[in-house]
């Protein structure tokens, strides 16, 4: 059931917050050991917390549709008192006096915090296969990657191990495990949700977001940790979208799909272009300079590295130290075409008001073969990156949204994004695509039992 549907239960009394927190931490208890999608569960808060929830709304004091939902946060996100590792033994036992803003939100909201999710340590890669807590597996076929850097957290909603989770996406990390796990991943406009209190890989492109079963449950989320109290996305998602150009950029974003992939993403399009006014091809340049990431990254970890590096995965380690020798002047001339770019990508929707791609060009890969072959571990993210690192750079709302299966029957996702600050039309795009079919509706079925080692 999506938040929607159960928070109204919730509010005229039919659902209990305790009854669906218990049900969330029994199947963390029976499932997580498979998924490894947790490394923190707060059981015990969380029933105290569902327990003042059920309280407030039978004295009459609902808060709104997160009230008394369980959801879970992102182990790269603090928690005052909860431990927030970022999946690195570095911070195993770092425990923040504060949240951060967009917990402090959930919290006013009345949600009900389950734990804390697997991740790729630090953020630092597209896998969450780099954890000194092992790798996040994927719901649809353990064997295989969730994608990342927010795995765990799209793990967790696939598997109905809570209700909804919230992710950062630097270059993809909400909307690839997302696509990869068959869920919503939704990364807004950059700003809109304050990263203060998160734990950050690139200041200039981190983006805070859920990941959701449904567009209509990650535009109630939005609503929730959004900066702008103002604006309300469920009404986009009754928005026509007759009048709307829609464009599709196939250099670059098209190129070396997986047939499958292509195949269901095409399909998609077909679709579209039957409730919009039309879907026209488009040609827009991509910058793929990474300079800028890799100083902030080095920036952040800098006195770390050189006091605490064995506390780090060797992998993470390398990445980082990848950015030592960008200098302050090359770290400048970074943040200056990242303006440059932001204010051009602009241009592109004087002609369309949002753009359609594929968010995965290929399948998930077995971490099996990875492990065995770590030296293609990166290249594999880098490919896996392609399509949504862009949108970081550009600052776009984007949406990763379910669009079929493989035939071994693993998902595949579509991306749409729009101009900044107009998350609206992705909402309006992702729901008319949703109702339309049922690829969000499938579930996957996960052994009750551990991946044999």
């Amino acid at each position: 059931m999506t938040i929607v549907a159960i928070s109204e239960q919730l509010r005229n009394r039919e659902l209990s917050p305790v009854e669906l927190t218990r049900k969330c931490l029994s199947r963390i208890d029976r499932l997580n050991p498979v998924l490894n999608a947790f490394i923190t569960v707060t059981g015990d808060s969380a029933l105290a917390e569902a327990r003042q929830a059920e309280q407030e709304i039978r004295s009459g004091k609902w808060r709104g549709p997160l009230h008394g939902i369980p959801i879970a946060l992102k182990d790269l996100i603090d928690t005052a008192g909860v431990r927030t590792t970022a999946a690195s033994a570095l911070f195993l036992n770092r425990v923040p006096n504060r949240d951060a803003d967009v917990v402090r939100r959930l919290r006013e909201a009345g949600a009900v915090f389950l734990g804390k999710n697997n991740l790729h340590e630090f953020a630092y890669g597209g896998s969450s296969m780099i954890s000194h807590f092992g790798a996040a597996r994927n719901p649809w076929n353990p064997e295989r990657i969730t994608g990342g850097s927010s795995g765990g957290s799209a793990a967790a909603v696939a598997a109905e191990l809570c209700y909804a989770a919230i992710g950062t996406d630097t270059a993809g990390s909400i909307r690839e495990p997302a696509a990869y796990c068959g869920v919503v991943g939704f990364k807004p406009t950059y700003g809109l949700v304050s990263a203060e209190g998160v734990v950050p890989l690139s200041w200039s492109l981190d983006h805070v977001g859920p990941l959701t079963s449904s567009v209509a449950d990650a535009a109630v989320v939005l609503r929730m940790i959004s900066q702008d109290s103002t604006r309300e996305y469920l009404s986009a998602l009754e928005q026509n979208p007759a009048e709307l150009l829609v464009g599709v950029p196939r250099a670059f974003f098209f190129e070396g799909l997986n047939p499958e992939i292509a195949s269901a993403v095409e399909s998609a399009i077909a679709f579209l272009r039957s409730i919009v006014k039309a879907t026209l091809d488009i040609e827009i340049e991509v910058n793929t300079e990474r300079t800028l990431q890799l100083a902030e990254s080095y920036e952040y970890h800098r006195g770390w590295v050189d006091s605490s590096s064995d506390s780090y995965q060797p992998e993470t380690l390398r990445r980082i130290r990848a950015g030592e020798k960008v200098t302050a002047e090359q770290r400048e001339r970074g943040r200056e075409e990242l303006t440059t770019e932001r204010e051009r990508i602009k241009q592109v929707f004087q002609d369309v008001d949002a753009l359609i791609t594929p968010t995965m060009p290929v399948i998930p890969p077995l971490i099996a073969e990875l492990e065995h072959h770590p030296d293609r571990l990166r290249p594999a993210e880098l490919v896996m990156l392609r399509n949504t690192r862009p949108f970081n750079v550009w600052g776009l709302p984007a949406i990763s949204v379910p669009c079929g299966f493989t035939a071994a029957g693993l998902p595949i996702g579509l991306q749409i994004a729009a101009a900044p600050g107009r998350e609206d039309i992705v909402l309006c795009l992702a729901s008319a695509f949703e109702r339309a079919t049922d690829w969000h509706k499938r579930r996957p079925e996960v052994p009750g039992n551990p991946v044999p080692k």
